[in-house]
This record gives C-alpha cells, structure tokens and sequence, in this order.
C-alpha cells in the first residue's frame, strides 16, 4: 500500500520548526482532482503534493481548498523524499513550469519565478513585533504575507503567512512561494524567520529568476487506506 510522507519543510539548522506536509508517493494511485483534493482536506495540511512521476518529477499541489499551479515548501519536500526514496531528480514538473532542484549542503534549493506566485499580497510592518502582535488570521481578504525588517542591512526578515481563504488553515508556518515573490519584489537576497521557528533562505537571480532553499526532515508516513477511510 502507498504511504503518504509526511516531512517538515523550512526547518532550523537543529531540526525545529518547519511546516508540515503531505506527499503521496505514488500519486497515480489517486485519481481525479476530487479524490485529490479530498485527501488534501482530510490531510489537514497546508500543502499536499502528489508524486505522479518519479523519474520525471512530475507533481501535482493542492491545499486543503484548491490546487495550486505553483508552491515552494511542497517541491522542496517532494525533491526531499524522492532523495529520500533513492530517486533523485533534477527538475519538478508543475502546472507552472519546470522547476530546477538541487542541494546544497544540508539544503534543498528550488529556482522559479515571482510571476508563477498566484494570488499572495506582501504587506511591510514597522517592526519584527508588529508582525508577532498580528492576530491569526488579521482582518481583511485574501492571502496575505506580513513581513518586517530585523536587520535591513543584513538582509534577515520576520514574516507571518495568512491564507485566508476559507478553509481551516488559519496561518502557514512556512511558506517558499510567498518568500519568493517577496524576494523578489526586493530584489536582494534575504534569510526569512517564520511561523513559530521556521527559516527559509531566498537568492534572486538574473532573468526573473529566485531560488528558495530550506531544509526539510522525515516526520512520520500514514498508509494510504488509513487517509481515505477517514472521516
């Protein structure tokens, strides 16, 4: 039976922190957006990613309320555990476009593009504490990424990711696309401190180009039957 990973993605250097996330293994036994998306919610995660492809790395992105053409944490978890599973690859395959993936270190690294980033607001706050004060989720529509500066010149960033989009994910611990759109909105590269003890690193790069990198860590796997017979 077909396991579903599950990994914390955006971890520190001393393995706390990190969002966590889904990934079915052998996505093509999960067939139809509505059995996917279905998983996603029963799941709870802000991101579930579905492996259609090893060898070609193609993959498929849902939250618990829609599929998402694009996303950071989710590829550089599933470039993680196809390593993992002894069939690395060098590109992702999304609705967006190919995706390069490689490592560095201890660090997954994903390269892409801001205008693949669907949907998110950056928003600056005065301080690093504004940003902690901010209820969960503030007050407004639409997916919002609340940042401030701890040191500009060091290029080192608080933020908070709120989704509000209905579903029941209230707050995203670590977000890679959000970081990557914000980036490159600065154009300079930056060291991101999210969620409750979350860090992912942005490099922007010629021709539009951003990189994300973070690390990711083995959590648990659920057999497959035990997701879809869950109420």
């Amino acid at each position: 039976m077909t396991d579903v990973e599950i990994v914390r993605v955006f971890v520190t250097a001393d393995g706390t922190g990190g969002s966590p996330l889904g990934v079915v293994t052998d996505g093509a036994s999960v067939t139809g957006m509505t059995d996917r998306q279905e998983m996603a919610r029963r799941l709870g995660f802000s991101e579930t990613v579905f492996v259609d492809d090893a060898a070609r790395g193609e993959v498929d992105i849902y939250t618990p309320s829609a599929r998402l053409p694009f996303a950071g944490y989710p590829l550089i978890g599933a470039a993680s555990v196809l390593r993992q599973h002894g069939t690395p690859v060098d590109v992702l395959r999304t609705v967006a476009g190919d995706v390069a993936t490689w490592i560095e270190g201890d660090v997954t690294w994903i390269r892409g593009r801001a205008e693949w980033v669907s949907g998110k607001r950056t928003q600056r706050y005065a301080s690093a504490a504004e940003v902690d004060a901010l209820p969960a989720p503030p007050p407004g529509e639409g997916w919002l990424y609340a940042w401030a500066w701890e040191d500009e010149a060091a290029g080192t960033i608080r933020a908070r990711g709120f989704p509000r989009r209905g579903d029941a994910i209230t707050e995203d611990e670590a977000t890679g696309a959000a970081a990557m759109l914000l980036a490159a909105e600065l154009g300079r590269d930056v060291r991101i401190r999210q969620g409750v003890g979350s860090e992912i690193v942005a490099r922007v790069r010629d021709e539009g180009w951003t990189e994300i990198g973070g690390r990711a860590a083995a959590a648990e796997s659920r057999p497959l039957r035990q997701v879809t017979e869950a109420s």
